[in-house]
């Protein structure tokens, strides 16, 4: 698509976001397979029914003057922040991620810190690091390269490191016309890659240099001595821990969701040795327009997970749609051996529940739920539901003694009726109309 197409933008978007409207000549532009409205609606009319736009955020994002760049060679402090992408796999890009400028930078890529951000901060935070890519071999993990020995080594830091960056070229920032893509910074192929010292976290060394250990088990220790889950996130995927012969790089998205399955079922193990809580409990939340609802019932451990998407979000995009997209999954007390429709949303939600009940020293059943509105302009990462979910059960719950007093405060905090919910929910179906055992004795 020719830089021409989006002249558009310069109509709609304030100049005080954008400085100089020539910096629209330095956007790459993309399109998808949901492009054509975007085009025809401009910003301004809203035809996704979303409340605000999302190609308009991302552009004053990417048109900000600190965000200008003309040279291939970049200089700024990396949060500490590295990728492995998964087009190609085995073959895949790895790099690292380095903002054009020094200073505090952890934020950036530290989405533990982004809770309460709105969505203009967590784009900024998102396009700021700019990406310098290189092709390796997921098994280069286990004898290592000069470009991956460099980035586990950044991946050890405990605070942003100085760095610089020499790209083959001047990288551009892609504007993706469609809301269903999330926002990533500028990238270039990688020239070379140099760090100043790096502040190691000793907890991170340790498991980095003991190959006897497998790597659920290094994981599950650094998550026990505080190490917060984004930084073993990004070990992790830099195929860091676990025994020699079986190191492997595994692309960012994938080891999110890797680790969050780890660390929740080993939760989860813990918990089930547990009693009871000896109540129903109705936690809430709000946040960038989705509704969190979750029920916790004296029972022992099972999880469910529904979403609600409405008219006019990323997986509902017709606005005309009669009602909400649905979907989730659930487990019982025996776990699950099949990956979960549903996505890592899944997991990052059942490490957040197990997380709390882990902390009381109880077991419960579990069913949350989400809606998610319009103003969800786009999809942010699945942080976005294990944060807001332990924001959500930190809160102080309403407490009940019965299951239908605490199913029907639950239902005030939502917008979509009881029955919808009933239908989705194995959950709720099995609390409504099953019989237990003890109504027999």
């Amino acid at each position: 698509m020719k830089s021409s197409r989006i002249m558009w933008l310069r109509d709609v978007i304030s100049p005080k976001h954008t400085g100089e409207l020539s910096s629209y000549s330095d956007i790459q532009v993309r399109s998808t397979s949901r492009s054509s409205m975007c085009l025809l609606c401009k910003g301004g009319r809203m035809l996704c029914g979303k409340l605000s736009c999302p190609i308009i955020a991302k552009a004053q994002s990417l048109a900000r003057p600190n965000m200008q760049i003309n040279s291939s060679h970049i200089q700024g402090s990396t949060p500490p922040g590295v990728f492995v992408g998964r087009i190609g796999y085995p073959k895949v890009y790895i790099g690292p991620m380095v903002p054009p400028f020094l200073g505090e930078t952890e934020i950036l890529d530290t989405p533990e810190f982004w809770m309460g951000k709105g969505f203009q901060d967590i784009i900024n935070y998102r396009f700021a690091l700019i990406r310098g890519k290189a092709q390796a071999n997921i098994t280069d993990a286990q004898s290592g390269t000069r470009l991956l020995d460099s980035l586990q080594e950044l991946a050890l830091g405990s605070r942003p490191v100085d760095s610089e960056i020499f790209l083959t070229k001047v990288p551009k920032g892609v504007l993706t016309v469609g809301s269903e893509i999330q926002p990533f910074g500028p990238s270039a192929p990688l020239r070379s890659f140099n760090v100043s010292d790096v502040s190691v976290d000793h907890r991170l060394e340790n498991a980095y240099y003991d190959r006897d250990l497998k790597a659920a088990g290094a994981v599950i220790d650094l998550y026990d001595k505080g190490t917060m889950v984004t930084r073993i996130q990004r070990a992790f995927s830099l195929g860091m821990f676990g025994l020699s012969k079986n190191r492997k790089l595994v692309p960012t998205r994938w080891s999110i969701t890797a680790v969050d399955s780890i660390l929740s079922q080993e939760l989860i193990n813990r918990i089930k040795q547990n009693d009871t809580i000896d109540e129903y409990r109705v936690y809430s939340f709000n946040y960038l327009d989705n509704l969190y609802v979750a029920l916790l019932m004296p029972e022992q451990w099972s999880f469910e997970w529904i979403e609600a998407w409405f008219p006019g979000t990323t997986w509902n995009p017709d606005e005309t749609a009669a009602a909400p997209a649905m979907m989730g999954d659930h487990e019982t007390y025996w776990g699950r051996n099949t990956y979960p429709g549903v996505g890592g949303c899944y997991f990052s939600c059942r490490l957040a529940v197990a997380e709390k009940l882990n902390q009381e020293g109880r077991q419960a059943s579990a069913l949350v739920l989400r809606e998610i509105h319009p103003g969800y302009i786009l999809p942010v990462g699945v942080w976005n539901v294990r944060e807001s979910i332990r924001n959500t059960m930190q809160a102080e719950p309403q407490k009940f003694d019965n299951f239908n007093a605490a199913l029907n405060c639950a239902m005030s905090k939502l917008t979509i009726p009881l029955k919808n919910w009933i239908m989705g929910s194995e959950l709720l179906r099995r609390q409504l109309f099953q019989k237990k055992i003890t109504e027999f004795s």
